[in-house]
């Protein structure tokens, strides 16, 4: 994406690749030593009393708790807790995911891993939910708002009003808001009315937005007022550019999007269709991030577990 100057963005040098990942993450030892280092740079603390007092079982890779005598892993009160997958394969699915672009799909890390399909594919929503913004900060400055459609194509060729039905029904809505040079926020599921719109954009960008910019669609109303201007590009009259006026930026992101559905995962359900919303974002949002890896992986280590059956039956 390019800067609000319009000069593109420099490489970003992350502080992980393949390479130093199979050097420094080859064994069992060295990734228990690295989440124990990023879960208690102070020391090793009791999860259940806080005490300090700590000795180690090197054996079982475990401590025991001088004060309470609770005794415990790194793994316990983190997202890898009822895992028997061994840390190294969830760093690596981590690092893919984290890296590729278009994402990684739950056949690829089965292949990758060599584990079966249902393990690929729960690893993988297990690290989409722990990485999900639930507390995302407002979109300032100059902010682009457009919706697209996900799914399934008609198979016949219909008119324009039987076609925008279709979508309707075939489809899923998805709704998009972006900070020029800045975050990115996604959300499925709504519906393409008026109310929906204006609340999505009220509770997605601060009061004090420079500038609104959307296309010609009549469920945007005027949203202008004293601190910020709302202006429309009228796609219809085949008008794309006004200055700096466009919504090219977030269409790039539609467009990044379909690439991912139609190169790794090829179909994506309604259910889910949103956690993939939200696996996009984060990689979007930490685009800049040279310490992405080890972001996220302290993302699975503050995280809420997310159980089989919740991901299944929700």
């Amino acid at each position: 994406m390019p800067y609000k100057d319009g000069k593109q963005q420099p490489e970003i040098k992350g502080d992980m690749n393949l390479p130093k990942l199979v050097e420094q993450f080859g064994s069992e030892d060295k990734c228990h030593a690295y989440l124990e280092e990023l879960r208690w740079p102070d020391g090793v603390e009791c999860p259940r009393c806080g005490s300090n007092k700590i000795s180690r079982i090197r054996e079982r890779r475990q401590f025991d708790c001088d004060a309470c005598r609770y005794q415990f892993s790194v793994r316990v009160g983190t997202l890898f807790h009822d895992s028997k997958l061994p840390l190294w394969k969830w760093f690596l699915a981590i690092y893919l995911m984290s890296e590729s672009k278009k994402g990684v799909s739950a056949n690829q890390l089965k292949r990758v891993l060599n584990v079966s399909y249902k393990t690929a594919w729960y690893l993988c929503h297990r690290i989409r939910a722990a990485v999900k913004d639930e507390f995302p900060a407002p979109l300032r400055g100059i902010v682009e708002v457009d919706e697209t459609y996900i799914g399934g194509k008609p198979r016949f060729k219909t008119s324009k009003r039987q076609a925008a039905l279709n979508r309707q029904q075939t489809k899923t809505m998805v709704v998009g808001a972006v900070e020029r040079g800045g975050k990115v926020r996604l959300e499925a599921g709504g519906k393409p009315t008026r109310d929906y719109l204006v609340d999505f954009v009220m509770t997605t960008i601060a009061d004090d937005t420079t500038a609104i910019y959307t296309d010609d669609s009549n469920a945007y109303p005027d949203m202008t007022d004293w601190n910020t201007k709302h202006r429309r590009v009228d796609h219809s009259a085949r008008e794309y550019v006004q200055g700096d006026i466009h919504t090219n930026t977030v269409e790039s992101v539609w467009s990044l999007f379909d690439r991912a559905v139609l190169g790794s995962y090829h179909k994506l359900s309604r259910k889910h269709l949103q956690a993939y919303l939200d696996e996009f974002a984060f990689r979007l949002n930490n685009r800049e991030n040279p310490f992405l890896f080890r972001d996220t992986l302290l993302r699975l280590i503050e995280g809420e577990a997310l159980t089989y059956r919740d991901l299944v039956e929700k």
